[in-house]
Order: structure tokens, then sequence, then C-alpha cells
């Protein structure tokens, strides 16, 4: 299945400036402006749509710049501290428009000319003197405000300077442009999460409470609409599947997977036969037009009927799919965990993967907790290529089929947990840690060893005091900054352990 293809955040810009110097000092607005399309076309190569106001450099044109930002409904501006600007100019926009606030002063120059420089080269340099003013100002008015400190990071010197500006390869330039980065991330996951829709396919796991949901709490904090499913929705799409469509599916589900010659360790994992590899193939085709049909962005699923019914059978070959599905961008989250797939689907918009996981079990000669589950799991992030197994039966539910075994690959990761609190707002809990290559078992189940920061009773400890959920997210690469301005622009409470 081809990937649905991403919108672009929505990024508003703005200069600051003060109206009084222009016509005192020659060339200072021209400059600053040309800063400011320098800032705006870094941007727009981080596949975003922006919206640069120019110079707001009075309380008139800050009026102007919230209006400006309001009609083109703008995930998030960045303010850049050009420089000295009275933070009457500034208050309006933000109290105009209410899309989330990141102030950057960023300095062109490590070094100004101390020999040579005149009160205008000076003022070109002097971004950082009106931030507190700024922030004081917005605190006062109870607007969030966010800074980034930092070098411009031009790859040039504009003819007027009077010092080297040429700063890309600084550490200060490089760390400001990745938070930079993050923040139009972060925007990114709030406006694909707007509109997206999570299908629920069937019902939560009995007795599971901790992952049971509230639909319009969910849509109300995150903007996504569920889209309630019927095994017979899918069933209606399993009766178009023609022969040619399975076979397809079975040359994709080749290319992606090892299909296991030998049996596993374990009796109840063995080859796959030539019916269950044709009844996932099957089934996976209807799943995708499943997805096509409801136009879904994520989906969690579950169906625990009466023994022998041919739902039974058709939720029997739920696990290939639904991983294919994951790898193109539908990450699909078992059991009905609807808050699972949320953190499944962040991860999977910033490009980080997100396979579904729960604690397996710890190694105490390794140090490490094996993170794993009977699928699906994220095939963008694998260890090689995941085997698939025949299962004579699915551990604690009805049924047999084939099911992955996997790892994701070694090097940092990092879980992003999404539970929900007392007072029913939803919260991520996120652990930045390291996938190892230690041994796995061969039950069909994907598994990877993870060696925390703390040792594993230590971190158990802290996880379980957050009263997560027992499902979560792996992605890959250390990733708490970056989900740390997920959960700061879409408002959600978040707590970073182990650090």
């Amino acid at each position: 299945m081809r990937r649905k293809e991403q919108k672009k955040p929505r990024i508003g810009l703005y200069t600051m400036g003060l109206k009084h110097y222009w016509g005192q000092f020659q060339g200072l607005r021209e400059r600053l402006l040309e800063y400011g399309a320098f800032i705006s076309k870094k941007i727009t190569e981080m596949n975003a749509e922006v919206f640069y106001f120019g110079l707001v450099d009075s309380e008139t044109e800050g009026m102007r710049a919230g209006e400006y930002f309001n009609q083109n409904n703008v995930d998030l501006i960045f303010g850049h501290s050009g420089t000295y600007v009275t933070s009457a100019s500034i208050l309006p926009i933000h109290q105009i428009c209410q899309a989330p606030f990141v102030l950057l002063n960023l300095q062109p120059t490590t070094r100004i000319n101390y020999e040579k420089t005149t009160t205008g080269e000076w003022l070109a340099h002097c971004g950082a003197c009106p931030v507190p003013e700024i922030a004081n100002a917005l605190e006062r008015c109870n607007i969030k405000c966010n800074i980034i400190n930092g070098l411009l990071g031009m790859d040039y010197t504009p003819e007027i300077s009077m010092t080297n500006e040429v700063t890309s390869d600084r550490k200060e330039a490089v760390t400001a442009w990745r938070k930079i980065g993050e923040w139009v991330d972060a925007a990114r996951v709030k406006c694909n999460l707007r509109g997206a829709r999570f299908g629920f396919l069937g019902n939560t796991y009995g007795g599971m409470l901790d992952m049971y949901s509230d639909f319009t709490m969910f849509q109300g904090q995150t903007g996504a609409y569920v889209q309630i499913l019927e095994m017979c929705d899918l069933d209606r799409q399993l009766q178009t599947v023609t022969e040619e469509e399975i076979q397809e599916k079975r040359k994709e589900i080749e290319s992606f997977f090892t299909i296991s010659e030998t049996n596993a360790a374990d009796p109840l994992a063995l080859k796959p036969t030539e019916e269950q590899m044709n009844w996932s193939a099957k089934v996976a085709v209807a799943q995708e037009k499943m997805v096509e049909e409801f136009d879904l962005d994520a989906l969690c699923y579950y169906y625990h009927g009466a023994p022998g019914n041919h739902y039974e059978d058709l939720q029997g070959g739920f696990i290939v799919g639904h991983s294919l599905l994951t790898a193109a961008g539908i990450p699909c989250a078992g059991e009905g965990d609807l808050k699972t797939c949320l953190a499944m689907k962040i991860c999977d918009i910033v490009g980080k993967g997100g396979s579904f996981c729960e604690i397996v079990v710890t190694d105490y000669e390794d140090g490490t907790i094996l993170l794993g589950h009977d699928g699906p799991f994220h095939l963008a992030i694998a260890k090689g290529k995941p085997i698939l197994r025949g299962m004579q039966l699915y551990h604690g539910k009805q049924g047999s089929g084939v099911s992955v075994e996997a790892k994701v690959r070694t090097g940092d990761i990092t879980n992003l947990a999404c539970t929900q609190t007392y007072d029913g707002k939803l919260k991520l809990i996120i652990t930045e840690a390291e996938a190892t290559d230690g041994p796995i078992m061969t039950i069909g189940n994907t598994q990877t060893p993870v060696k925390f920061k703390k040792d594993p009773d230590a971190y158990m400890d802290e996880w379980f005091a957050e009263a997560a959920t027992h499902h979560f997210a792996m992605s890959v690469g250390h990733n708490a900054s970056l989900f740390e301005k997920i959960a700061q622009i879409m408002d959600i409470k978040r707590v970073t352990l182990d650090r």
C-alpha cells in the first residue's frame, strides 16, 4: 500500500524591529529582512509551508501580523528577534493569534568587530536585548513563550556586515536549528492529527481497564476522529478479494519477511502452511481495502467472539496485514488500544517508527528488559527481515495464524507511552534507552532487548509509578526532546523518565 501523503505544517514567521531605527540607520531594515528570508528558506526546506509576514516594528504592524497568521491558519509561530523592539509591538500578535509561539534569538555572528562596529552594526546583532521584556509581557498576559538561543547559522556574509557571519558549522547554530526542526515536527504532528481518522475495529480486550478510552475526550484532546468499525465491514471487503490480488500480496509479504523454514523452540510456533500464508495475504488485501474505504490514518482492533465462528478465522489473519499497514504509515495497535495507537501515529508522523510493545521479560544477566508483543510490528525499524511463523494459537486469545518474530534494530531508541489520568487527560511518558543485539525467544513474537540508563528494577520503579498503560510505542533514535515539544504544542501532559 502506498503511504498517505502527510500535510505540511503551516508555520508563521515574523522579524522584530523598532520603526524609529529605519530612518536613523541606512540598510538595517533590509538587512533584518534578509535574515528573515534566510530563516524562512531553511524552514521551508523542512517540508513546511512558511507564511513570512516580514517586519513587526510597531503596535499596528503587530495587530496586522496577528490577523495575517489567523487568516493563514498557522500551526506555529516563530518570532525572529532581529534587533530591539518594544514588547507592545509583539503582544498583539499573540493576543490575536493563539498558535504556539517560539521566539528565536539567533545572533548572526560569533563576535562583533569591536574596532569598526557602528551603532547600526551593533543593532543588527542585539537580538537578545528585547527577549526578557517580551517574555515578561507575555507571562503577565498568560501567553506561553518558548525561546531558542544560538547562532543564525548563515553560510555567507551580507555585504553590509563588518564581521564574519558564516556560522553554519558552529555547534550553537547546529543546536539551535535542531531545536527549530523539532518544533516544526511537533507542528507536523499537530496538523496531521487534526482531522485524522482512527479506525476502531471490534472492541477492547475484555478486562484490560488501562486501555479503555473515551472517544469524545480523545477527539477533544487530539483533534482526531474515531471511526467505529465492525467485523462485517472487513468481511465485506474480504468477499471482493480476487486470486490475483492474493498472489500479488503474497509477493509483497515474501519481499518484506523471511518465511520460517523450521519449527521454533516453542511447539506452538511452526513453519507457516500454504493455507495460512494465503489466508494472511487475503486478509491483508481486505484490510487495505477497508483502510482505503474509510480513509483511515491509523487503526486499533481486537475481536473475541464465540469459538469457531467465521470472524474468529478472519482475525487469525490480522497480524501480517497490520504490520504491512503500519509500515505504510497506518499504525495498527492490537487489543483495541487506542491510546497506544496514538503514540504509534506520533512516532510515524515524525519518521521514527513506532512499534507496538509491552514488557516481555527481564534479563538480569544482561541488565536488559525485553520489549515486544505478538504483533503488529513496524517493519521500517526492524533489524534484518522479520520472520513469519505459523502459530497454533495466540496466547490469551482465540484462533491461530501467522505471527511476526522480529527485533528493532540495535542502537538508540525512545519509548513513547500514552496513558490517561484521573481527570481524563492524556499523558505522554517518554524514556530514552538503547536496543541491544541480545538473544530473543523463538516463539513467534516481536522482542527487543533494551538497556535503560538505570538497572531494570530501578527503571521499572519509575515506569510503574507513572501509571502507564501496559502497551507503548518504540521509536528509533533519542527523541525525548522532540516528544516533549509535541506534548507541549498539543497541550498534553508529559513526563520524561530515566534522565
